[in-house]
């Protein structure tokens, strides 16, 4: 009876942890993304001049002095795409976004 009733108790256990850990798996991998663009943009602040030309790659409508007021931050990069090509936050967020995966698999 002792056996039935350990064994209730660790499946039990056993499918209350399971969505936890799945959960906390998908943090981990949010975390190290988050962190990887993180230091990605460290790098593209740090050789801002070199990363120029590909930011003017793929937004060509960017003028100069737009790369020279973005200096590296993110958050004014995408502000100007935003008001360059007349899109929403959103969707600016969303483009820098795939710039950025496509960037860090170059890393």
């Amino acid at each position: 009876m002792r056996s039935i009733a350990t064994v209730a108790a660790c499946t039990a256990l056993a499918v209350v942890s399971l969505p936890l850990v799945a959960m906390s798996q998908t943090t981990a991998q949010t975390t190290t993304t988050q962190n990887d663009a993180q230091t990605m943009w460290e790098k593209v602040k740090g050789s801002w001049s070199q990363t120029k030309g590909a930011v003017k790659e793929q937004w060509g409508e960017l003028t100069d002095d737009d790369l020279l007021a973005i200096e590296g931050r993110r958050d004014q990069l995408v502000g100007k795409i935003q008001t360059r090509y007349g899109i929403s936050r959103e969707a600016a967020e969303a483009q820098v976004g795939a710039w950025e995966k496509g960037r860090l698999k170059d890393m």
